[in-house]
């Protein structure tokens, strides 16, 4: 089956989001229409203030639109409440940060199982599952290592396996390559190409034209309006 027959994981028609700034209203998204299928590999462009961040918040079920549907997996998450979301949100989405929010005295094996916490696993099957995703991402020697004795690189690769590790079909990466060298940078970007291999749709949220150009779509936003 080609990725083009396949479903949408993410299917948005019309969203907008408005904020109150003391006595102005500021229009983040505008009417945006976005449709990403599963299995696709997709970056999200546009200069700052364009509305890049609302909608990947949004994607990411930490935010609702102000109007408009948003159907993730085909269930309407449009008007779900917080806890509702945070249900959805931890089955089903990885998150990938440009400054990887690690906590400074914690290993390697806890950050990645630290999400499964709240997934109703065992700690033999949080462990497991971690450790498997820590061997993934070339990390399977450093399960019991700090962030302070990882480097950039290796940070960012704890960071991906905590995105892994409850198998999310969806991986959602703001600007994953920022806080490293052009190398390393390349090394991530080949992890993501990998996990988008075999099946998971993963949407990378970037500045940077070289991390857009590894994905097989752009979506360009300018304030507020998908403009390509």
């Amino acid at each position: 089956m080609s990725k083009n027959s396949k479903t949408a994981v993410i299917n948005m028609t019309n969203i907008t989001k408005s904020y109150e700034m003391g006595t102005q209203v500021v229009h983040a998204l505008r009417g945006v229409d976005v449709s990403i299928k599963k299995g696709e590999m997709v970056a999200i462009m546009g200069p700052s203030g364009s509305g890049k961040s609302t909608l990947m918040n949004i994607i990411g079920c930490l935010d609702v639109p102000s109007s408009g549907e948003y159907h993730l997996d085909q269930i309407d998450v449009s008007t779900m409440d917080d806890d509702e979301q945070a249900r959805i949100r931890n089955k089903r989405i990885g998150f990938v940060f440009q400054q990887f929010n690690l906590l400074p005295r914690t290993s390697a094996l806890k950050q990645a199982a630290l999400p499964l916490m709240y997934s109703g696993y065992s700690l033999s099957e949080r462990n497991q599952r971690a450790r498997e995703a820590l061997e993934q991402v070339g990390l399977g020697d450093r399960t019991d290592h700090r962030p302070d004795e990882l480097s950039g690189g290796q940070q960012q690769r704890v960071a991906i396996a905590r995105a892994i590790a409850a198998n999310p079909s969806i991986i959602l990466a703001d600007e994953p390559t920022g806080a490293l060298d052009t190398k390393t940078g390349e090394e991530i970007l080949d992890l993501f190409e990998e996990f988008n291999k075999q099946g998971m749709t993963i949407i990378m949220v970037t500045h940077d034209p070289e991390v857009a150009e590894r994905a097989e779509r752009t979506i360009w936003l300018r304030d507020g309006l998908i403009v390509e």
